[in-house]
Formats: C-alpha cells, structure tokens, sequence
C-alpha cells in the first residue's frame, strides 16, 4: 500500500540526516539507492536491477548504475563529480535498451545534490540533500505503479453531466417520468457513447435523429423506440424490407433494449438538447464517471435521504491498489519471465469475482474491472514478447478467456443507478476491447452482448448475499457503503440497523455505515474473502470504536 505523503517526508528527513556525511561513489552507492526507494515505502530488489548491462554506440559495452525499466535510469557519481558529465553517460545507454525499457526519469546524484530530468515533460530539477524532504513531491512517480495515476475529475465529464441533466429535465417536463424515463435515459447514455466509439458505425445515430426526424420533435419518441426495437433483434431476424438506417444499427442484446415503452414526447427544444448530446464527443466519457450523470439528474434532498454517494477515482483507486492491485502488479513483475507463470496468472485473474454491496452507479466495479483488464493486457504483450510472435488465432481464444463483466457483482437500492452500471460496465468492457485491439492490431469486440453484469436492484442489507455469489467463488468484496449519522436516519435505516446490528449494545450511536461492516465481517467468516471499504473515520474515532471494533 502507498506511504502517506507525511510519512514519505519524515523517511526522508531520516535518510537526508543519515547520508549527509556520505561521500564516496563505490563505497556505499547501492545501499544509499536501497535506503531511497525505502523512503517511497518500496523495495528496490523488486523494482530495479544495479549494474545492468548494456551496449552504448560503438558496440562498447557499459553498466547503468541503477535501472528501472521503463521508469528511471540512476547514474551516480563521487561528490564534486560533473553531474553534466554523469547525464551524458545516462543518455548513452538509451541506445542499447528496447523501447518499451527506456526510461521517463533520469536522476544523477553525487550524495550530496540529485539532478532529477523529466524527459517526458522536458523539465530538470536539482535538489540538495538536506532539502530533499522539501521537494520529495517532484519524485512522485517513485510512489505509484506505472500506468495507474489518480486523475482529477475531467471537465469532459462535468459537460456531460450537464448535458444529460437538461435532456432528462426535457422530457420530464413534457410529462415522461418515472422507470420509463430512468431506462429511456440509460438507454441513450449507451447509445451516445457507441456513436463515438466504434460499437455504431462512426457517427450513426446522431445522422439518424439529425435526419430522420421532424424538426418540431414530434416524431423523435416514435424513432427512438423504433432503434431501440432493432437493437434488440438479430440481424437475421429483421424485415426484409426495413429501412437502410435502422438496419445499420447493430445487434446488442443484453436485455438492455428488451422492456417496451411508450414513445417519449419531445417537442423542438427536447430534440435540439438530444442532439447538442448526440455532438458531444463520447469517447472522452469516462464510464466511471456514470455515477455523477446519475447525480446531476436526481434531486439533492432525494439524493441526501437516501444516501446516495460518488467517490473519486482516486479513492477508488486507491482502496483496490491495496486491495488486490498493487499484489498483482508485484506478482507480475517478480515472475514476467516465466511464461507458464504468466498464463497461469491470466487463468486466475479470469476467474476471480468483485462484489459491491452498495454499488451505486458502478464506480469501484467499473475501475477495478478496467484496471484487471489493462493488467491483463499488459501480461498479454509479455508472454508475446517471450514467445517472440503474434499469432491472431491464438490470441482470439486467449482473449475470450479473459475477466468478462458477468465477473462483477452489486447490489443497489434504486433502479436507476442499478440499470446505469450495467451499462456502463458493458461500455468499459468495450473500451478495454478497443485498448486490446489497438495494442495487437486486430479487431476484437464482443457483440452481441452474451454476458452480463450481476447487478441486482434491492436492499443490500436485507439480501442473502450468498444468494447473490457464492462466497466459495467471491474473491473481494469492495465499495463505499452509504454514510448515514443516527440523527438522520429514516424509519427504514432504523430497521435495517436493528436487523444487522441489533445483538450489538449500544447499535444506535453507530453510522448506518456500520450494517456493512458487520455483514460483510460475517459474511467472509472462514473464507479467504478480502474487504475494502471506503467511509468516514467517525467510525474509528470516539464513543463509535469501542461499540463497533470491539465486537468485530
């Protein structure tokens, strides 16, 4: 797990004053790089080799004196040495590594200064010593794995937020409301993003409305449905004689286009916001950020009673790198020469299973699932490497045996976020097929949809969730269950407490939050289950701790 930014600080406070008298290149050069990787919380063995070996021009042969491949090359020189000269040196290996090993960071340190050069942003820091615990965030890439930064919220995501809004706000003023309207929104949420990204031909859908429809709107409800109905139907189950458009669009299934509605009413300004939705570029969506479209759409007092909740996706993923990712990555990294190792790895994380028992939208599902994929790609492009071809035919069937979405197991409340993770995890299943095709240059989509996620719409609280998935087969169970203080708890939170808590003394003072720690402690009883939740620390502070942990 990553060291708090505090406790890096205080490592490297403890590491300046401990080499501050240190001056010799040879003599204690790698236990100084040892004790630098400890001061980020990481082992140096794992991470990178010293005097790796390498062929600089002219055929000669050199030695880096620390190398992380694809991450950072260390040249390390006696004090008063040119760090200018000991960079040159650096740049010399580059010509005998790969280029998937060449580094983004270069450092050069004499003991006493390090020179810390950012190749990928062209930047150059030095830094003291002594100073080191002041400038230790320039060496944030020490912290956390390759390819897996915590982004701040994307204002790409916040526009589509919006957008929605307004085209749910349209319709439920024209009088379409209710469980018709959550799935009618769902449904074009994923029709907007296969427009952008390769599920419909480029483009299609918003042609079809921009074209097909009156400009009044009056007959958009009528068209939508007509789309919705094709989706849901093989294409050698169609009319003969269907128009061209509609016969373009793809079979989906996937029970997503199954239930039948009445048309939608618009009018021209619903059909002008539908289409500024179908302009808006798609493809820039996270589907991990469905969460706050299903925010942006509900009214704050609803969303306030009924405990709604977004986390980032930096808590997210920071809670399943502890979880299980971090151990994985490690797992690869230690055995990424051992192709039976790898394919044995690629069977196992295929098999595993996620439950969020207070799913919401699908955010730490949809990110655990996105990351598991990237993982597997990553092990993918190893055993190639080892095997030193690629063969299409086999990579199809190694494929299919990857992670799918019917993996990923939740439970939540509402109707709406429930019918909103599915899709989105559906549209994060096609984002990983488009990242996998680009990466071995195939096409590889998974059309129609034949598996399905596992997200169940009810009280988490109230369900079996062995019923669920079984827990000989459930490998963690994550999320950030709802937060709720006693005094705001409604009659039915009230019960649920006394249904999960109730043989607790003293039950009431805890958060309702608490019913989810209880259960899911008794639910993984003598299995090998893992748990990570994301709550308030109310519950690990005051009169809450000994109530609630003491029991535990």
């Amino acid at each position: 797990m990553s060291l708090s930014w505090n406790e890096i600080r205080k490592r490297a406070i403890e590491f300046s004053n401990e080499w501050k008298d240190e001056n010799r290149e040879r003599a204690e050069a790698q236990t100084f790089w040892n004790a630098f990787f400890n001061v980020f919380g990481r082992e140096r063995r794992v991470d990178a080799l010293f005097e790796k070996t390498v062929r600089k021009l002219g055929n000669k042969r050199g030695s880096i004196d620390l190398f992380w491949e694809g991450k950072l090359v260390v040249e390390h020189k006696s004090e008063g040495e040119s760090l200018d000269k000991a960079y040159d040196q650096a740049l010399d290996y580059f010509e005998g590594l790969e280029d998937d090993q060449l580094p983004k960071y270069v450092i050069v340190s004499d003991f006493k200064r390090f020179r810390l050069y950012d190749l990928k942003n062209h930047k150059q820091y030095e830094i003291k010593l002594e100073a080191l615990s002041e400038k230790i965030h320039l060496f944030a890439f020490m912290r956390e794995d390759i390819g897996i930064p915590y982004e701040e919220e994307d204002p790409v995501n916040i526009k589509a937020a919006e957008l929605m809004g307004k085209l749910h706000d349209s319709l439920k003023e024209n009088g379409y409301v209710g469980h018709p309207l959550e799935v009618l929104l769902v449904r074009l949420m994923f029709c907007l993003f296969a427009d952008d990204t390769g599920i419909f031909e480029k483009d299609h859908f918003t042609r079809y409305i921009g074209n097909k429809t009156k400009i009044d709107g009056s007959d958009v409800g009528l068209h939508l449905n007509s789309i919705f109905q094709i989706l849901n139907k093989p294409e050698d189950e169609r009319q003969k004689n269907l128009d061209e458009y509609l016969n373009l669009f793809p079979y989906v299934d996937g029970s997503l286009f199954e239930e039948r509605f009445e048309d939608p009413s618009f009018d021209g300004d619903g059909r002008k916001i539908l289409l500024e939705c179908c302009h808006f570029d798609w493809s820039r969506v996270s589907p991990a950020i469905f969460g706050s479209l299903f925010q942006s759409v509900m009214d704050p007092k609803e969303r306030r009673d009924l405990g709604a909740h977004y986390t980032s996706e930096g808590n997210i993923l920071k809670t399943i790198k502890a979880l299980f990712l971090d151990g994985l990555r490690h797992e690869f990294k230690l055995n990424k020469h051992n192709k039976r190792y790898l394919q044995q790895m690629l069977e196992r994380i295929g098999k595993m299973k996620f439950l969020d028992p207070a799913c919401g939208c699908g955010n730490f599902l949809i990110i655990a699932y996105r990351e598991l994929r990237r993982l597997q790609i990553e092990i993918h492009k190893q055993i190639r490497k080892l095997e030193g071809s690629l063969g299409q035919q086999v990579l199809d069937i190694e494929f299919d045996q990857d992670i799918n979405v019917d993996s990923m197991y939740g439970i939540e409340l509402l109707e709406f976020p429930t019918r909103i993770a599915e899709v989105a995890l559906w549209l994060i299943d096609h984002q990983m097929n488009a990242e996998l095709s680009k990466e071995f240059g195939l096409y590889y989509v998974r059309l129609p949809l034949e598996k399905s996620p596992n997200i169940i719409n009810g009280n988490a609280l109230r369900l079996n969730w062995d019923d669920i998935v079984s827990k000989d087969d459930l490998s963690y169970i994550l999320g950030n269950p709802p937060y709720v203080g006693k005094k705001r708890r409604n009659g039915e939170q009230n019960e649920d407490m006394r249904l999960i808590c109730g043989n607790i003394k003293d039950f009431g003072i805890l958060d309702y939050v608490c019913c989810w720690y209880v259960k899911a402690a008794e639910y993984i009883k003598d299995t090998k289950i893992k748990v990570g939740f994301v709550s308030t620390n109310s519950i690990t502070q005051g009169e809450q701790v000994g109530i609630l942990w003491v029991v535990s």
